[in-house]
Formats: structure tokens, sequence, C-alpha cells
């Protein structure tokens, strides 16, 4: 029998830097991935990726061209394929983040903030998997 089990706490506490997501495991052809945010990522999109995020502590605002949704400790939110978004925390939030495995950080757009997959994946065990 295989015992993985991770504490999201010390996982979270192993992430220092925000909007730098940190792989924690692989379900299927999914990545289960945390990150701290702060201030305003980027506006980008995932043309052939949902991406989930579930709200683990604090507040987050996903703005979309048109309108925006707010999200609170406790809540779910699937950001559809294709579709113009950007993440905004006023203060400090943890995130769960479940997406396919190709889904790139910012999708096709290069920012200061954009992670490679490497660096995503960097001390998760999970390199070359």
């Amino acid at each position: 029998m295989i015992a993985d089990v991770k504490r999201l706490e010390a996982e979270f506490d192993q992430i220092s830097e925000f909007w730098s997501p940190r792989v924690i495991a692989r379900v299927n052809d999914q990545y289960v991935k945390l990150a701290k945010l702060k201030g305003e990522f980027v506006w980008h999109d995932h043309a052939d990726e949902d991406e989930l995020f579930f709200i683990v502590k604090g507040r987050l605002e996903m703005q979309y061209e048109g309108g925006s949704v707010t999200l609170s400790e406790g809540d779910m939110h699937v950001v559809p394929k294709g579709v113009r978004h950007n993440p905004v925390a006023q203060d400090e939030c943890w995130v769960m983040l479940v997406e396919p495995v190709a889904t790139k950080h910012t999708g096709d757009v290069m920012a200061d903030k954009t992670r490679s997959l490497d660096e995503q994946l960097a001390g998760s065990g999970l390199e070359g998997a």
C-alpha cells in the first residue's frame, strides 16, 4: 500500500513567491498545484484547457472581459478553456489549481510572472512524470 499524504499548510509553507505554482500531485492527466497569490496577475487564456481554482485561504477576484467573479475561502470556480481571464488578489490568497498537465502557466502570453512547467515541478518528485 502506498501512503502519500500531503498536508496543505505544510505544502503552502514551501511556497515563497507569489504567482509561482507548485505541483503537489498528479491525478491521471491532471496536475494539482498550489499557489500563493497577491496583486494582479496577467490577462491570458488557455485555448484547450479548463482550469479549476479552489480557494484555500483569502479572496480572489477572477476578472473576465465584461465582468468578474469574487471567490472566498472554500469556493471553487472553473475558468473555461479559451476564455481570457485575469486573477487579482488584494491580499494574500492561497489557491489549489487542477489543470491538464499540458497547461501553460500563462497560455501563449509571456510575462515576468510566467513560470515554466519545470519550475512548477521542482521538488515535487514528479519531474519527468
